[in-house]
């Protein structure tokens, strides 16, 4: 699978994520339309690219080198997302920290674990020392009470997760405080965890992990209905015969529903972290209000 095919196919997930969204939450579609680019802070890296997720949903973000970030000027009401594999100077570290402790949002992938986590939130989660294999692994969604989630993801969905070669599995070390949102008995039976994407409050902040990289290169057909035509999927989706020329045009019909389906799954929990971080801050200016009330 070329990354065309993996572009082509999230291209066609976020499409479908905003159709869904239509119908089933406009207000929440108009509230991912009010996200300015200082709210969303990318920090680049060499082995993970979530700049390429954004560019494909038209989120505007602000992206910056691991060795700058320590120099930025930040603030508690943005989101961080740390691009694999995570190599931040001293000084960034510290002022990360420093960040997620006074209300920001954190979100890191796979070698971040030893890189980011463990230095500078430490006593939470750590890598089990098990690297992966390069392969494709079925997951479970966790989170289903979300409201978000709720209303784009269905019991049909299998969604399937890319590993790449050498990614950090996620030993849990404070089962009290880190919540599991995404699991996989594959990772657990091959590896020893099965973690693939976790959160933890730290301070007025959030923490989010998940395990290999933002930016899903490959995805296998591993049923019939992976290997059936992006077209099935879409119409599990509720997509009209009215919408589907639209899709075609976007290619489609190169696509498989494993394709498509993996890629909206990534885009679905990115776009659920960046829903949860205004929702936060919502609820921190109201409190500040009321206490000034008082």
């Amino acid at each position: 699978m070329t990354k065309e095919t993996m572009n082509s196919a999230y291209r066609v997930a976020q499409e479908l994520l905003k159709d869904r969204l239509k119908d089933a939450s406009p207000e929440t579609l108009r509230e991912l339309e009010q996200i300015h680019a200082a709210d969303v802070i990318v920090v680049r890296g060499i082995h993970d690219h979530i700049e390429d997720v954004f560019d494909h949903a038209g989120t505007p973000f602000t992206a910056v080198n691991p060795e700058d970030l320590g120099k930025a000027q930040l603030r508690p009401d943005q989101i961080i997302f740390v691009n694999c594999p995570g190599k931040l100077t001293p000084g960034g570290l510290r002022k990360i920290t420093t960040f997620v402790e006074e209300g920001g949002f954190l979100f890191t992938t796979d070698w971040a674990l030893k890189n980011v986590l463990e230095k500078a939130f430490p006593g939470f989660v750590e890598y089990n020392l098990r690297p992966t294999h390069d392969e494709v692994v079925r997951i479970d969604v966790l989170e289903t009470d979300d409201p978000f989630l709720t209303s784009v993801l269905d019991e049909q969905d299998d969604p399937q997760w890319w590993l790449e070669g050498s990614s950090y599995p996620i030993r849990i070390l404070d089962n009290e405080k880190v919540k599991v949102l995404i699991t996989s008995k594959d990772i657990e039976e091959r590896y020893g965890e099965a973690p693939v994407f976790i959160t933890f409050e730290y301070g007025q902040g959030k923490i989010y992990h998940m395990i290999s990289h933002f930016y899903l290169q490959r995805t296998e057909t591993r049923t019939v209905r992976h290997a059936a035509p992006s077209a099935e999927y879409l119409k599990q989706k509720g997509i009209s015969k009215d919408l589907m020329d639209k899709y075609e045009q976007m290619g489609t019909d190169d696509l498989d529903t494993g394709s498509v389906e993996s890629a909206y799954t990534s885009q679905t929990m990115i776009t659920s972290v960046l829903l949860s971080k205004r929702k936060h801050d919502r609820r921190r200016r109201k409190g500040k209000k009321d206490n000034g009330k008082k």
